[in-house]
């Protein structure tokens, strides 16, 4: 029973090792940071253009708020013309002269509140313009790294792997093993040139026969010679 829960253990500690591997990965980490930069990125760039839309129509609306305060003056002087030239009541025409001065006082304040918020709203956009820049130039710079380190990778794992294979090879033992197959080899080549030799060896039978046959050419050639010489025997 105690050897199942240590063989157990073993298999959780190598799952806990290989999740370790894995959360250490570095092309993995770097990719993850890409992928949440790049979502940070956009949310950068929809509050930049919120941003900047905001200081758009604040701008806009200084620059009515300043034509209305242009427009109020001129009224107020067309008014007091009139009032010159006879046309309407000295007393009316100051009444609404005052009247359009007041209103265009108040555009005048609304016009210097709404630049300071356009120029706070487009101080904090050029901010955030900047940011965003930032942000793009570094997930660039990130992403040229990441090919740089994949091939790293894909290079240093080629190398371990065949600097694995060296390392497993037992020059020893292997050269041990081929003066095994030359010896074996020596004695296989020994062996069949023997069993020729013996098969070359004939019986005394064989002798005999070959002795019995026809003379050759050579032996016809001494009797003619002796015959020649007047040798009888």
């Amino acid at each position: 029973m105690a050897g199942v829960f240590s063989r157990l253990f073993k298999l959780g500690q190598a799952e806990a090792h290989s999740m370790v591997d894995k959360l250490e990965d570095p092309i993995k980490l770097t990719e993850q940071g890409i992928r949440d930069l790049k979502q940070d990125l956009q949310a950068s760039m929809q509050s930049l253009a919120q941003v900047k839309g905001l200081a758009i129509r604040l701008r806009k609306d200084a620059e009515d708020q300043k034509k209305l305060s242009g427009d109020y003056e001129r009224k107020a002087m067309l008014l007091l013309q009139k009032m010159q030239s006879g046309d309407l009541q000295p007393a009316e025409a100051e009444r609404l002269a005052a009247e359009s001065l007041n209103r265009k006082e108040e555009a005048d304040k609304r016009t210097t509140s709404l630049s300071a918020d356009y120029e706070a709203q487009q101080k904090m956009a050029d901010q955030l313009q900047s940011k965003v820049e930032k942000l793009k130039q570094t997930i660039s710079r990130y992403e040229n790294e990441l090919v740089t380190l994949k091939a790293r990778a894909k290079t240093a794992s080629s190398m371990r792997k065949i600097n694995q294979q060296l390392s497993n090879v037992d020059s020893s033992s292997t050269i041990s093993m081929l003066e095994k197959m030359k010896q074996k080899v020596s004695e296989e080549e020994s062996l069949a040139e023997a069993y020729g030799d013996v098969a070359n060896i004939g019986n005394v039978d064989d002798e005999i026969d070959k002795a019995l046959e026809a003379p050759s050419s050579s032996s016809d050639s001494l009797a003619a010679l002796k015959a020649k010489m007047g040798i009888t025997s």
